[in-house]
C-alpha cells in the first residue's frame, strides 16, 4: 500500500478523517476539513459538487484512487469522498502526493 493510503489509515485511526458526501460537505461549508479527496472513480456529478464546494470554500482537493483503495485505507467498504480534519495529516498527505505523483489532479 502507498505512503498516501498508509496516512489516511493512521488518520482514520486518530479520528481524524470524515467520510461520506453528507458529512464531508458538512466539513467543507464549516471550514473543518483541511483536505478533501475523491475517488478517480467517483461520477461525474460528485466530482463536480466537490471540485465547487473546495473551490468556493479554498479547501485543497485530490482527486486519485480508486474507491476500493480508499474504503480499505480507512478501513471501511468503498469510500468515494474522504476530508481531513486535521493539519497535520493534510500536510503530511499532501507532500507525500507531491513526492510520489500518484493522484491524477490536485487543487
Amino acid at each position: 500500500m502507498s505512503k498516501v493510503l498508509s496516512g489516511l489509515g493512521l488518520a482514520m485511526r486518530a479520528g481524524k478523517v470524515v467520510t461520506g458526501d453528507e458529512s464531508v460537505l458538512k466539513a467543507v461549508r464549516s471550514g473543518e476539513a483541511k483536505l478533501v479527496i475523491v475517488a478517480e472513480d467517483a461520477s461525474e456529478n460528485a466530482l463536480k459538487k466537490f471540485r465547487d464546494k473546495c473551490a468556493t470554500y479554498k479547501i485543497p482537493l485530490i482527486i486519485g484512487f480508486g474507491r476500493e483503495e480508499l474504503g480499505s485505507s480507512v478501513g471501511k467498504p468503498e469510500r468515494v469522498v474522504l476530508a481531513l480534519i486535521d493539519q497535520g495529516f493534510a500536510d503530511m498527505i499532501r507532500k507525500t502526493i507531491v513526492k510520489t505523483s500518484e493522484v491524477e489532479y490536485i487543487e
